[in-house]
């Protein structure tokens, strides 16, 4: 796949639709060459996938590039994708397991977790909501400083879960462990950000997060 057919990563998409359906018909075209195939499935899910890579490692720019790798992986990769699984599924996965890479080679908890960054737990929705912006860049960066005790499949289970709200289930699949191991993970992560944020910052702390 050339360079040019995956620029289409940074114009987005509509991604995540729940069409696999027709991603296996476009996987089914791209594994015969057609690159154009490709660049649709590319462009379905793209955004989304920065967006979970953004909220995972914090850093916008750093996420693109891993966005990047994941989809040259998934192109050459394409040959080895079980059908079964969804495309949307199996792809977040890369790139996923990219982002925990990232983290881990960062070299210390505290350089791999507190990054500047605007999409660290932001719901898409409230980006269509000006009046919440100025409270929410309060606690996006009250969050930021709290994550420096989360390991990175905690940190990428509450992004995928909390955040993404996706289910447990998939969530499961994407990062390679059992429901059980994503439920501990998400519980750790939210034990964690609930007890400094009460020591620290109790006024920002989330109603969900109170119980």
């Amino acid at each position: 796949m050339t360079r040019a057919r995956l620029s289409v990563v940074e114009s987005g998409g509509d991604n995540r639709d729940d069409r696999p359906a027709d991603d296996r018909r476009l996987v089914d075209a791209a594994r015969r060459g057609d690159e154009d195939a490709f660049a649709a499935l590319v462009e379905r899910h793209a955004s989304g996938m920065h967006r979970v890579v953004a909220r995972v490692l914090s850093d916008d720019a750093e996420a693109w590039d891993v966005v990047q790798m994941a989809w040259l992986r998934a192109w050459q990769s394409l040959g080895r994708y079980d059908s079964h699984w969804r495309f949307s599924t199996w792809v977040y996965r890369i790139a996923s397991n990219l982002a925990i890479d990232v983290l881990r080679a960062r070299g210390s908890r505290e350089r791999a977790h507190v990054r500047a960054g605007e999409a660290w737990l932001r719901p898409a929705s409230v980006a269509s909501r000006p009046a919440a912006l100025a409270a929410e860049g309060e606690v996006e960066h009250v969050l930021r400083e709290l994550v420096a005790g989360l390991t990175p499949q905690q940190r990428a289970a509450f992004v995928l879960r909390e955040v993404e709200g996706m289910e447990t289930a998939e969530v499961a699949d994407i990062l390679g462990c059992t429901a059980t191991t994503v439920r501990n993970h998400v519980f750790q992560a939210r034990r964690t950000l609930r007890g400094a944020m009460e020591q620290r910052y109790p006024e920002f702390l989330p109603r969900t997060m109170r119980e």
